[in-house]
């Protein structure tokens, strides 16, 4: 029975859209379209492909007027900041286009006279992304664009927040000419996606939220052997040395705090800095979080917009204030920040100083508008506090000693080191992390690998044909 799902916009509480989901009855057929299209699709050849989904990021770029404000109403990012997030979905849809077909190409181990041995890489058939709400568009594309150009179909359940996302993919492939069913767009319940993995319908799932919802992913998928690719988040650190350009380590790692209103899986949750730079970092930390304008994401003017719901900000102003009653200090005066106040969305800019590992807002994922900071007085101290943390997606070093982020980043347990800048993705690197942060590649040639299944050719050659 379809169900209604409502985008309550962060920006005024009111409902901005609303869908039915799927019927019960229609997701057969939807995957027995994916599985046809992807049978034509598999056998057209890179080049054919790469021509169709250029023209699907094209087309995508081309909605970006309507798409920003979009965004704007349905997650809160300040529209200031929506290009931005359009400009990534470019950058990463054309990289990843532009290496498929290196990625993709056979491999040839060493010659055997009288045989032809290769390897090719074959497509896995039906990709489920599941993609949240907080870079709709980034986090999807990490999957979409290379899942699309490996020859697989591609079946896009966008979460509840930010349905419209979706449609915008869907509207863009359909521009395209993308053959009909390739790419679906659908709008699923929890119940309905789980029942797409527990019955064996889909060959791989990539899925970018929380680690319960990555935990159920993996449980949905027992048994049926389907692939899975997870990004569950992380605490992400940064460690500012005592050769760092502090000006350049306070702006940027603040930004990195900050930016998206915290709500980024790589954003900087927690911060080491030497203790010989520690009291300027922090008064410059808190200067720069001060200066946020915290109002309107429509307005051009507001840089932190609100969080995506009253819930999730007051999940963070909790945290914040059981740091505070067990001895951390809040360095930004929230006196300014008229919009920030308990069962609101808006959420001020917090820096706290006085903090521990045995502090919640040191230790689980914040996702928000706060950060800790802690001083150290050795790479070896900043090390150990930058383990000690159940996530490890990315991880900061600050500092103009290239030697020494050498030797740290091999004891760092991350899946991206970072030199003075964080919150980034290339498309050109591998995404992907450690511990609970989960499992599985996006984004570079690796991820190809990923989204394929190596096939041997092993042959031995007539004896006319021996070389």
């Amino acid at each position: 029975m379809a169900k209604t799902v409502k985008i309550v916009s962060p920006v005024d509480g009111s409902v901005f859209a609303e869908r039915q989901t799927a019927p019960d009855e229609a997701l057969p057929k939807a995957v027995a379209n994916a599985h046809a299209a992807q049978t034509e699709w598999r056998a057209t050849s890179v080049a054919d492909r790469a021509t169709l989904m250029s023209a699907f990021v094209d087309s995508m770029l081309a909605m970006s007027e309507q798409i920003i404000p979009e965004l704007a109403w349905q997650m809160g990012r300040p529209v200031a900041f929506g290009a931005g997030e359009l400009a990534g979905f470019e950058q990463r849809s054309r990289h990843m286009i532009s290496i498929a077909d290196e990625a993709l190409a056979n491999v040839v181990p060493q010659i055997e006279p009288g045989f032809d041995r290769f390897i090719v890489r074959e497509p896995l058939g039906v990709v489920l992304v599941v993609a949240p709400w907080n870079y709709p568009f980034l986090t999807a594309v990490n999957s979409v664009v290379p899942a699309l150009m490996a020859g697989n179909a591609v079946v896009l359940k966008h979460s509840s927040q930010t349905l419209l996302v979706g449609e915008r993919f869907q509207a863009a492939a359909d521009s395209a000419g993308l053959p009909a069913g390739l790419f679906q767009n659908l709008v699923l319940s929890h119940g309905q996606t789980n029942d797409l993995l527990a019955g064996g319908f889909i060959d791989q799932v990539n899925f970018t939220g929380s680690v319960p919802a990555g935990r159920s992913i993996e449980q949905s998928v027992a048994g049926t052997f389907t692939g899975v690719g997870l990004e569950l988040g992380g605490k992400d650190p940064a460690y500012v040395r005592q050769d760092a350009d502090l000006a350049n380590a306070v702006e940027n790692i603040v930004d990195g705090a900050f930016f998206n209103s915290g709500q980024s899986c790589c954003g900087i949750e927690r911060v080491y800095v030497h203790r010989s730079l520690f009291d300027e970092f922090v008064a410059g930390a808190a200067e720069l979080a001060g200066s946020y304008i915290l109002d309107d994401p429509l307005d051009p003017a507001t840089t932190l917009g609100p969080m995506v719901n009253a819930r999730s900000a007051d999940a963070v102003r909790s945290q914040t204030a059981e740091a505070v009653a067990d001895g951390a200090k809040a360095l930004v005066d929230g006196a300014g920040f008229t919009r920030s106040v308990d069962g609101s969305p808006y959420l001020a800019p917090q820096v706290l100083v006085g903090v521990n590992h045995e502090m919640a807002v040191m230790r689980e994922e914040s996702f928000g508008p706060v950060v800790g900071v802690m001083p150290v007085d050795s790479d070896q101290q900043a090390i150990e506090l930058m383990n000690d943390s159940d996530f490890g997606l990315t991880a900061s070093i600050w500092t103009e000693d290239v030697a020494a982020v050498h030797a740290i980043g091999p004891r760092l347990q991350t899946g991206t080191v970072f030199m003075n800048r964080a919150d980034y993705l290339d498309p050109g690197l591998a995404w992907t992390g450690v511990k609970d942060t989960g499992r599985g590649i996006t984004l570079s040639s690796l991820g190809y690998q990923t989204l394929t299944q190596a096939k041997s050719y092993h042959l031995r050659l007539p004896v006319a044909d021996k070389v």
